[in-house]
This record gives structure tokens, C-alpha cells and sequence, in this order.
């Protein structure tokens, strides 16, 4: 196989691409650098398309790895032949290498291992030669075998058909014939496994064939088989299988041997194949599901990560409860806590005056410009409290409700603690949720990704995959906006392209111990930060207060002498960096630009990065993005009605639908048939987690408080 070759032509990008950001790859370079920085390498291939090539080079490898060791294995047992060399060098997926594989299985104790143990393989080579006529006859035949072991003939031709029916189970193309046809042509078919009511209740008598059956759907059968309270099986019409499995095995329909052939055919079947491929199937579609969750779970985290920051805010979280009461914090501008308190204006205190009185004079004290309330447990009740105190006090104070997902899970950690040592966990959590709002990417980067609540499940995926796709998705967002190392959290550095969290903390501990880094180069002062750490992290961090302007950029150092010539053959000098003063640098450049090429010595891909960066040095993509939206008034789920045209968040992007907060407690939901006029293959093509859409509520059920939602004007085209 050659793997370049395989990778290019998936990625459908040139094989020189490839190969370029493989060595890249091999050299220790991070995706993140690679993707910003060696752009002409590469081709300018992104993120996302470099992780894809990282992933499946570490299968294919993995695959050629395999396929090399069985090849080794079946040389070693001298059962090597041109045929099967053939066979391992034309398959293209692990399943096909372990089918060729099977029939070379050492150790395993089956019934036909057994039957060869006792001698039986050359009557089970006889009847499959199916002869026009055997003298003597099969049955004759068979009573040479008998001993102490096999106590008849019967048993013998038994024994033989068993080894036949393994024969043709271990055979590569007659399993991969009915793999073929059982994905084609079968179904699923699920039942209740308890006679009780569950989530589950859709499938307690359903089928669907495996060719269409949705991702979600697979998912779901899937936990519901796990939590006992469905059955699933594959089924297809043994005809279909049966004839394909004659056609390739019976050679002689008028030799004797056929009924003991025929036999075997639907033992093998019945007993090896049928249920081997069922459980093979049922493993690829729910490994492929699995995958199309992680992909989307990644979407929705990207787009929940990368949302804009509320900057020169002062904040208060507030952590709803009951029985512990609701915890505030009062957060500044740059995140520093200012203050605590609790208050109990729920059940079952209610002391509304008193928690009125502790938050009108933190919102005078501080000057609070927005409240951020957490969307969990008593959420509703403080969220009238709010509204409340806001029209009583008159005060140009706005609030928001935000997402507490994992805040619990923040609190409780060890970095919580660590950061907030004398804190109890419910007011790190309120610190959290001000936190999320002033700037969600620093704050959720200290929560493991599976706890922020933008997934579907998330908890059946594999761990391991699943938390280096998220892992991935953090670090390609973190170095895309780029990290403040003087006020940076080591949380937040460790996601930086080349840093560990050792190196991390090792920062963060020199920043403490000896002030704030003045320049990039200082960065190297770090204990254990070397060059190769050094050249992949510094283009990601920032140092605003820097007296050379590059080092507030997304320029790498590397490419600062390029930077300067850029500046100095445009007319321009640093100081108009700083100023601002670059608004026609592009034209410029543009004007000029073979020659620029030229007498710089950099590509196009540079040469357009340096410009975007001097023309805004210290911007935050996020920037660009709509800001957060405040509130002032409230609504009730008993305030819906249908026909009400909303406007509402996207707070969870699903296979079949998405989930909007509209302002009530419970989110509504967005089926996938109600998004638009038009087909809707996947949510996903329309919306992303933050978007902020107009919605029309179209149905309300106040006893299981769920909110349907619609943007369609007419039927479906």
C-alpha cells in the first residue's frame, strides 16, 4: 500500500501536500504550527485537513503494521502462497486482513478442530470434491473414521460437515459476499427487553433496514441495549444469503455429497456466519456513528469555544440553587474576584428582601454591567428574582443566562482548588459561570471538554478517540485566537501548540516568581522551554506590552526580519503599527507584489498572514463575531404560545434537530424537518452553537414542558 498515495487521493489533495506535512509531522511539529506556518509546505492545508491526514496515517500504518505481522505469520506455519500474498496485498480495511487471516487462527477449539484432532479432515476434503459417485459410498466411507472418539459413522460425516462449515465461514470472499449483502439488504429489528415505560418506548417494536438507518437511531438502540431495556438483532432473508453461498460452494447439484455439502452451507451460515457478521456490522455502523458524533460534537464545541468574548465587563455569576441557596460572585474586567456572597430567594427560605438587599448593594458597589445566571437547577425562580430587583432598582444592569455545564465538574477539580483554594466548590462555580461570559474560551479550556453539554452520546463513544478529537478541537481554537502569556492560566498555555502542562506551569511559576515576560524571546528563560518548544509555541503567544510590536502578532519570530523589510519597502514603520495607520498596506503590497516575493524570500501564504497581522496587530478573531445577547425582560413557558415568533440562541446542535434558548427555562427544540422550506440533510449545514435565530413556536406541552419549534413559512419543497 502506498500510504501517500491512499492519504492524497481521501484528501483529495496532490501527493507532494501529503508527503510534506508527513515529515512535517515526524519532526515533531504540532498540527497548529504546521497549519499557520508552514503553509507553503503544505499547500496551505488547514486544521481540520491535517488532523484527518493524522489520523488516518496512524491507521494506515497501524494497517500495513498488521498486515505485515500476518503475512510474517502465516510464512512461519508454511502455508504461504502466491494467492494469498495476492489477497493481503489488495485489502484495504482490517476486516478484510483478518478474514484472509481466519482459517490461520492457531489454538483456536472449535467443533471442526476437534473433528481434525480425530482424523477427519481428509473424509471432510472427499465429500467436498462432490463426485458424481462414490464406491464405496460416503456413508461406507465414513465407518473407517470410527473410533474411540467417533463412536459411529453418522458422528463421522457429522464431524467431516463441521469442518466443511468452518471451511466455507473462514472463506474471505464468501464472508466478504454476505457482509456485502446483509449491509445491502438486512435490517434491524429491536424489542423490548422489560415491560416499562422509558425513553427508550420508540423502539420497543421497530425495524429499519441497516442501509438507512441514521446515525442517531444507532446510537440510541445502541445505549438502550446497554441499559437492558431493548433487544436488537440483524436479520436478513436466508434466501438471499443462501443462494449466493450455493452458487459459490456446490459444484455437482446431482453428486451424493450435496445433502452433507448443503447441510454444512446452512450450518455455516446459521452457527459462524450469520451471527460473526452481525456482530461485525453492528460494531462498523456504530463505530461510524460514533464518528459522525465526534465530528459534530467537535462542530458545536469549536463554535461554543470560539464565542466572542463580553470584554471590559464587570460581572456577576450566579449560581442557582435551592436548599444551599443561590452563590454570587463579583467578577472585574479581567476576571479578578471581587467578591462573594449567598443568598436564598428560593424554596424553601425565600427570603427575598434580605437576597434583594445583598444584590442591589453588590451591583452599586462594583458598578455590575451584566449578571450572568447559570441555566441549572432553581434557574427559573432566580431568573424572576433578577428581572425582579432590575425593574425595582432601575439600574442599567443586564443579565444573561448562561450555560453552567461542567461547572460543578470545575469546581471540584483540582485546578478549581488550586486556583481557588479558599473557596467552597459552589463559589468557584459562580466564578465560573461570570467567567464563561467574559471569555469563554479561557474559562471552558479548564473543563473537560465532555462535561460542557454540546454533544450527543457523548459517554457510549470510545474515550480515548473521543477525547482526542475534542483535545484537538481546543488546541485548534486556543492557538487560533492566541494566548496572553503574562495573564494566561497554565490551562490555558498548556493548550498552546508545543507546550505541556509541565512547561505550562513552569511559566506560569516563572511569570510569578520573577514578573511579567517583556518580550517573545524572554519566553525562553522558561525552565525546560527549548527551541523546538519555543519555535512551535511562539507565534501563538501574545506579549501586548512588548516594546517590539511582533510580539503582540500572530507574526513568528521567524518571520520578523521579513516583517520589518515588508514595512520598511511599503513606506511604512512600526510606530504606524502601533497606530494603526496600515489601512492601505494590502493595496500596497498588492501593487508591488512579485517583487515583494521576491526581496523578502517568503511565499504568498506568508507574505498574506504577515499583512493580516499588521494590519490589526492584537486582534481576537472572536471580535468579529455577534456579541452576547443581554436581557432586561422574562418569559414563561406558560407565555408561549403558538404561532410566537422568538428569537433564540442555538445551544446544541444534534443529528436530528438543534436546541434553542428562547428565554425560558427549557430549551425548544428545532427539528431537522422544521428548519427550513427546503431538504435539510444535516443540521449542521445550517446552524452552529451561538448562532442567534428567529424562531416560531409550534407547539407547547406544558405537562412535559417541551417547546416545539419551526422556521418553515410553507410546506417542503
Amino acid at each position: 500500500m502506498d500510504i501517500i498515495k491512499t492519504v492524497a487521493e481521501e484528501l483529495e489533495v496532490s501527493e507532494s501536500r501529503v508527503e510534506a506535512a508527513v515529515k512535517l509531522l515526524d519532526e515533531g511539529n504540532t498540527v497548529p504550527f504546521i497549519a499557520r506556518y508552514r503553509k507553503e509546505a503544505t499547500g496551505s492545508l488547514d486544521d481540520i485537513q491535517l488532523r484527518k491526514l493524522s489520523e488516518r496515517l496512524s491507521y494506515l500504518r497501524a494497517f500495513v503494521s498488521r498486515r505485515d505481522d500476518i503475512y510474517a505469520a502465516i510464512e512461519k506455519q508454511g502455508k504461504m502462497t502466491p494467492e494469498i500474498a495476492a489477497a493481503l496485498d489488495g485489502a484495504t480495511i482490517l476486516a478484510e486482513l483478518e478474514d484472509i487471516y481466519r482459517p490461520y487462527v492457531q489454538g483456536r477449539k472449535t467443533r471442526a478442530s476437534a473433528a481434525r484432532e480425530n482424523g477427519l479432515e481428509p473424509l471432510a476434503e472427499l465429500i467436498f470434491e462432490q463426485r458424481d459417485a462414490y464406491s464405496p459410498s460416503i456413508e461406507e466411507e465414513a465407518e473407517k473414521y470410527i473410533s474411540e472418539k467417533v463412536e459411529s459413522a453418522e458422528k463421522a460425516v457429522a464431524g467431516a460437515c463441521d469442518i466443511i462449515a468452518e471451511n466455507i465461514s473462514d472463506d474471505a470472499d464468501c464472508r466478504k459476499t454476505v457482509r456485502a449483502l446483509t449491509r445491502d439488504f438486512g435490517t434491524v429489528e429491536v424489542k423490548a427487553a422489560k415491560n416499562e415505560d422509558s425513553v427508550y418506548s420508540m423502539y420497543y417494536d421497530y425495524s429499519e433496514k441497516l442501509s438507512s438507518l441514521p446515525a442517531h437511531r444507532i446510537l440510541a438502540i445502541n445505549r438502550g441495549e446497554k441499559e437492558e431495556f431493548l433487544k436488537a438483532s440483524v436479520v436478513i432473508s436466508k434466501d438471499i444469503v443462501l443462494n449466493q453461498l450455493f452458487a459459490s460452494t456446490v459444484t455437482n447439484y446431482k453428486s451424493p455429497a450435496f445433502r452433507y455439502v448443503a447441510s454444512a452451507i446452512i450450518d455455516s451460515y446459521d452457527r459462524l456466519i450469520a451471527p460473526s457478521i452481525a456482530r461485525e456490522i453492528r460494531s462498523e455502523m456504530f463505530d461510524d456513528a460514533a464518528e459522525g458524533a465526534i465530528k459534530l460534537f467537535s462542530q458545536n464545541l469549536k463554535s461554543l469555544l470560539m464565542q466572542p468574548p463580553l470584554r471590559g465587563k464587570t460581572v456577576m455569576g450566579y449560581d442557582p440553587g435551592y436548599r444551599t441557596g443561590c452563590k454570587l460572585a463579583v467578577v472585574d474586567r479581567t476576571g479578578k474576584v471581587l467578591d462573594t456572597a449567598v443568598i436564598y430567594p428560593t424554596k424553601p427560605y425565600e427570603r427575598i428582601e434580605a437576597a434583594k438587599k445583598i444584590t442591589a448593594a453588590l451591583i452599586k458597589k462594583y458598578g455590575v454591567e451584566v449578571i450572568s445566571i447559570g441555566n441549572g437547577t432553581a434557574s427559573k425562580e432566580s431568573e424572576i428574582f433578577i428581572s425582579e430587583l432590575l425593574r425595582e432598582t432601575g439600574v442599567n444592569t443586564k443579565y444573561v443566562i448562561t450555560s453552567e455545564a461542567g461547572a460543578s465538574v470545575y469546581s471540584a477539580s483540582e485546578l478549581g482548588t488550586e486556583e481557588f483554594p479558599d473557596f467552597d466548590v459552589t463559589e468557584r462555580s459562580a466564578v465560573s459561570i461570570a467567567r464563561r461570559l467574559q471569555d469563554p474560551l479561557a474559562e471552558l479550556v479548564k473543563i473537560d471538554p465532555k462535561a460542557i453539554g454540546v454533544g450527543q452520546y457523548q459517554h457510549d463513544m470510545k474515550q480515548s478517540r473521543l477525547d482526542e478529537a475534542l483535545s484537538g478541537v481546543v488546541e485548534d481554537c486556543v492557538n487560533a485566537v492566541g494566548v496572553d502569556v503574562n495573564t494566561a492560566s497554565w490551562s490555558l498555555l498548556g493548550r498552546v501548540s508545543g507546550l505541556s502542562n509541565s512547561v505550562a506551569k513552569n511559566i506560569v511559576k516563572y511569570r510569578e516568581e520573577n514578573g511579567e515576560f517583556s518580550s517573545r524571546r524572554d519566553i525562553l528563560k522558561t525552565p525546560k522551554l527549548g527551541a523546538k518548544t519555543f519555535e512551535q509555541a511562539a507565534g501563538f503567544l501574545r506579549v501586548p506590552r512588548s516594546e517590539e510590536i511582533f510580539d503582540n502578532t500572530g507574526v513568528h519570530p521567524e518571520s520578523y526580519k521579513a516583517a520589518a523589510e515588508l514595512l520598511s519597502l511599503l513606506g511604512f514603520s512600526k510606530d504606524d503599527v502601533r497606530a494603526g495607520r496600515l489601512s492601505d498596506i494590502r493595496a500596497r503590497a498588492n501593487a508591488r507584489r512579485g517583487e515583494l516575493l521576491s526581496e523578502l524570500g517568503v511565499g504568498e501564504p506568508t507574505l498574506d498572514d504577515i499583512i493580516a497581522e499588521l494590519e490589526r496587530p492584537g486582534r481576537d478573531i472572536r471580535d468579529d463575531l455577534p456579541a452576547p445577547a443581554l436581557n432586561s425582560s422574562i418569559m414563561d413557558i406558560s407565555d408561549l404560545k403558538p404561532g410566537m415568533k422568538l428569537r433564540g440562541v442555538v445551544r446544541n446542535v444534534i443529528d436530528f434537530g438543534a436546541f434553542v434558548d428562547i428565554g425560558v427555562h427549557d430549551d425548544g427544540l428545532l427539528h431537522i424537518s422544521e428548519m427550513s422550506d427546503k431538504f435539510v440533510k444535516h443540521p449542521s449545514e445550517l446552524l452552529k452553537v451561538g448562532d442567534v435565530i428567529e424562531v416560531t413556536v409550534k407547539d407547547v406541552d406544558l405537562k412535559k414542558k417541551r417547546v416545539a419549534l419551526t422556521r418553515r413559512t410553507g410546506p417542503r419543497k
